[in-house]
């Protein structure tokens, strides 16, 4: 048979035209479109390296410059054809540039390979996504900051074991997300020496026996440096995996935010109000207002580990170099980027109108016994070891539960009962005030620390 399918660039090979199905099977253009933007960059740079070394001519660059110009501004406007015949990004682009410019279009592939282009394209789209990520975290960092400077006196329950352990203030609670999302930011910082090492020139696994200048493609397109194999140019994913597994990081800390706004947004707690903005009602009980967004965001966090879980199977039985396996990267990533990028911006925009409920918070940071440490870390100084004076807090307590009083309203003669060192200066102490003040070493809750804490808090942040 003679039915070759002169349609593809890359159909010579083939005496048959490829199965109307496994075309659609094997395409990847209705995902990788995505990339078009990095593919143009790519090949931008590595048409000016050809040029350098005198694979292309001059007019031939800048015919090049031009169609590439052109071919963007098609795929900007919305207006350029993507073809499932030419399989992916860089094929429909290079082919478009071929109609455009001619012969000079057909030289651009000289000394690479989609091998090392596709793993040059998504490096320079994580790149590029990463910053937009960061910019979205530092949005949110700041709404935290300011929320917490006007709320660093704000007293609230601090709870292990989601029970009231001591009072802190609900300033120094948001800085603790804060810390979260700097963890975060650090990591995508790390992750990023690794996302810039340029693989273009490694072509299929092998090199190329063009004189290519891989140190000025790399200068161009602003990696650190080429990479040092070329087998692991193409087939390495690490640094996907890497990035995914620092997103999916960020989201188990936006889940474990959004359960916290969930609950203290209950009835049962009714510690905040999270704008009717952001919530929706029932179909069926009028008086409900669902917190959606964070329960979203607290569902979305599973999409992204499930994302991790899948990079990591699909790299674990690959041998060396490229396979086809490979094209099952972008899908998860990209949503991984989509999932990110979208909760970190609808927290960002949030945070800034969550209200605060102080009287609650206050009382009920006053039902859990919550200075109960506090007193017994009065006893210790009074000289009692802590084990004697945990064991006199305990019979406090328990007078407290039996007649449902907080520690500071029972009487002297009550507290005296159980240890004749307690005197009358220890209701300052059992104030909750007095605790949250006492607490003024760094990470303490005291609201001047806090307010440091904020303070220099803000010079870390990324620029916006």
């Amino acid at each position: 048979m003679n039915n070759v399918n002169t349609e593809k660039l890359s159909s010579a090979r083939f005496a048959q035209a490829t199965d109307a199905f496994v075309e659609i099977f094997t395409a990847s253009v209705s995902f990788d479109q995505r990339m078009a933007m990095q593919d143009i960059e790519g090949s931008l740079a590595h048409a000016q390296m050809l040029c350098h070394i005198g694979i292309l001519t001059a007019t031939e660059f800048a015919d090049i410059q031009t169609g590439l110009a052109q071919i963007k501004d098609e795929i900007e406007r919305g207006e350029f054809a993507w073809s499932i015949k030419q399989e992916d990004v860089h094929m429909n682009i290079e082919a478009r540039l071929t109609d455009r410019i001619g012969i000079a279009g057909k030289k651009l592939h000289t000394g690479r390979s989609r091998n090392d282009q596709v793993a040059t394209d998504i490096r320079l789209y994580l790149r590029h996504e990463i910053g937009v990520i960061k910019n979205e975290m530092s949005r949110l960092q700041l709404a935290l900051l300011d929320l917490a400077e006007t709320h660093a006196d704000t007293i609230m329950p601090g709870f292990t074991h989601l029970q009231v352990a001591q009072p802190v203030t609900f300033g120094h609670h948001l800085m603790a997300w804060f810390e979260m999302l700097s963890r975060d930011q650090e990591r995508l910082d790390d992750c990023c020496k690794r996302i810039n090492v340029m693989p273009l020139g490694a072509a299929a696994l092998a090199g190329t026996s063009y004189p290519i200048d891989r140190f000025m493609t790399a200068q161009l397109l602003g990696f650190s440096r080429p990479s040092n194999n070329s087998l692991d140019s193409v087939s390495d994913r690490d640094f996907a995996i890497e990035f995914t597994a620092a997103a999916s990081l960020i989201m188990m800390h936006l889940s474990r935010f959004s359960e916290e706004l969930i609950l203290w947004a209950s009835a049962q707690f009714n510690f905040i109000d999270i704008p009717d903005a952001f919530c929706t009602g029932s179909s069926i009980m009028p008086q409900k207002k669902n917190p959606d967004v964070p329960e979203l965001v607290r569902g979305k966090s599973g999409r992204v580990t499930g994302h991790l879980m899948s990079l990591l199977m699909l790299m674990k039985g690959q041998p060396l170099a490229y396979n086809k396996d490979n094209q099952e990267d972008k899908e998860p990533l990209f949503d991984t980027v989509d999932t990110v990028v979208n909760c970190l911006r609808a927290f960002a925009d949030m945070m800034p109108h969550v209200e605060a409920k102080k009287e609650n918070m206050y009382n009920s940071a006053k039902r859990g016994f919550a200075t109960a440490t506090d007193l017994a870390d009065y006893l210790v100084r009074k000289g009692m070891a802590f084990r004697d004076a945990h064991e006199v807090v305990g019979l406090a307590v328990r007078l407290g539960v039996e007649t449902q009083r907080d520690l500071s309203e029972l009487s002297l003669t009550e507290l005296q009962s159980f240890s004749s060192e307690i005197t009358a200066d220890v209701f300052e102490i059992l104030k909750l005030e007095g605790s949250v003040a006492a607490r003024k070493h760094i990470g303490g809750t005291a609201p001047d620390t806090v307010r440091a804490a904020i303070t220099a808090a803000r010079h870390q942040v990324v620029s916006l």
